[in-house]
């Protein structure tokens, strides 16, 4: 049987999302790759949810499962170490919604903010199980196989050209970058991303459904997942190398 490869983007805490996608995936077997673009928590109302049936499926699935390792996982990562303000603060970055997660309490309003003790947890992360900041440490910032690159959220131009992830210094410009001349122009290995929301890439460069761009992004050698989960979108996987698309879309 042919090595198969389904990328997923990114899941911003949307686990009904996500079951909803595993339920549409061919039956994955051992000779296929289950990979996770990065951004399970964060937004959405079960960051905590999406963080534990991840980590199942990397334990049980008969694939081999690759988790990267997206920019909120990074984020928070920089809270726990020392501390970020910047990125805890804002709502829209969803923070609040992921310690309730944890913390086993109702999501918030949209214009609710934390009270003095969850404001404290969040300016450290300290809500955190141990186990899962760990995890967090641990996830890879791109993966390779025969199909393709994969990152989170793509390539920058370097001396003329776009690096090879390995050669990227330091790894986390991998997780943040938003370039459009990487979208426009980049012509190496197909790279697989997500982080940037589709809508806002440019319809008129993407060679799927470009009427509609709120779907899936494919560019001339790069292709975008990040389709909203989380955030009022759905959740897209692609499978190479025969380039199905899966969603979550209901309807």
């Amino acid at each position: 049987m042919s090595k198969r490869t389904f990328a997923v983007g990114d899941i911003h805490g949307d686990l009904d999302a996500l079951e909803r996608l595993l339920e549409r995936l061919p039956r994955l077997g051992t000779n296929d790759t289950l990979v996770f673009l990065g951004d399970y928590v964060d937004r959405g109302p079960a960051s905590a949810d999406v963080v534990a049936r991840v980590r199942e499926l990397q334990a049980h699935c008969p694939a081999t499962v690759v988790a990267l390792r997206g920019n909120h996982e990074d984020a928070w990562l920089r809270v726990v170490d020392e501390g970020w303000p910047n990125f805890i603060l804002p709502r829209g970055n969803g923070c609040l919604e992921t310690l309730r997660s944890f913390a086993g309490k109702p999501q918030p309003a949209v214009d609710e903010t934390a009270d003095e003790d969850e404001f404290a947890a969040l300016l450290r992360g300290t809500f955190f199980p141990v186990d899962v900041v760990e995890w967090m440490r641990a996830l890879p910032f791109f993966f390779e196989d025969e199909h393709a690159l994969y990152v989170h959220a793509g390539l920058m131009r370097k001396d003329g050209a776009f690096p090879h992830p390995s050669q990227v210094t330091p790894s986390s410009l991998l997780l943040w970058v938003r370039d459009r001349d990487f979208f426009a122009t980049y012509d190496g290995k197909l790279v697989v991303f997500g982080h940037t929301v589709t809508s806002d890439l440019p319809a008129e460069l993407s060679s799927f459904t470009p009427d509609d761009p709120d779907d899936l992004w494919a560019g001339k050698a790069c292709a975008g997942l990040d389709t909203g989960a989380g955030k009022g979108g759905y959740l897209t996987a692609l499978e190479l190398p025969n380039r199905y698309v899966y969603t979550s879309k209901i309807g």
